[in-house]
């Protein structure tokens, strides 16, 4: 069986590009989202547990920068299905050498591409055009009490989004600030 993901590291060890293969012809294609057994080392062994699918209308939007503490923590398999966005991760693991470091990748339905996501990031997107669609295969359920969060604005993190900030929810704007005394998240 020939594999249907290219896999490329990315300067944050763990955080990895999914290249979607796409097979097609005259009518035009099909691509493999996930498979367990191309993708099983890299989720830890862990089975897809949720998926969500997301909406966001206008160009500009922040959505996150969402994480989960453990034991909920998560590993998230991240496609845009329509329109094109700047998705970024942040390493938020306790004693990495990337700590609060960043990566973006432009994630859109013509350039096949996912970003896998380990478990001690934080996760969030710009949307770069209207009617922007997303699809998450997370390896956890959404715990609510186990939830955290980081501003898309901190200072701390100086996270470059390729837009001016159009739209962004009242939690996410209200995350605190990354002070001195945080040490990361325990994976």
């Amino acid at each position: 069986m020939s594999a249907r993901f290219d896999i490329f590291e990315t300067s944050l060890g763990g955080l990895r590009i999914l290249q979607r293969r796409p097979v097609g012809d005259h009518r035009g294609y099909l691509e493999r989202m996930y498979c367990a057994h191309e993708l099983e080392t890299l989720l830890s062994r862990k089975s897809v547990s949720q998926i969500n699918h997301s909406l966001t209308q206008k160009a500009g939007t922040v959505r996150g920068m969402h994480f989960q503490y453990p034991p909920h923590a998560e590993t998230k398999i991240v496609s845009c299905l329509a329109g094109e966005v700047f998705d970024v991760a942040v390493d938020l693991r306790e004693g990495s050498p990337t700590f609060l470091q960043w990566h973006g990748e432009i994630l859109s339905s013509e350039n096949h591409r996912s970003l896998l996501i380990p478990e001690g990031f934080a996760h969030g997107f710009q949307t770069l055009r209207y009617d922007c669609e997303m699809l998450y295969l997370h390896t956890a359920p959404w715990t609510p009490g186990s939830e955290g969060g980081l501003q898309p604005g901190d200072p701390a993190l100086n996270i470059q989004w390729p837009q001016p900030i159009t739209e962004i929810s009242p939690r996410d704007s209200a995350f605190a600030l990354v002070t001195p005394e945080f040490a990361g998240v325990a994976t």
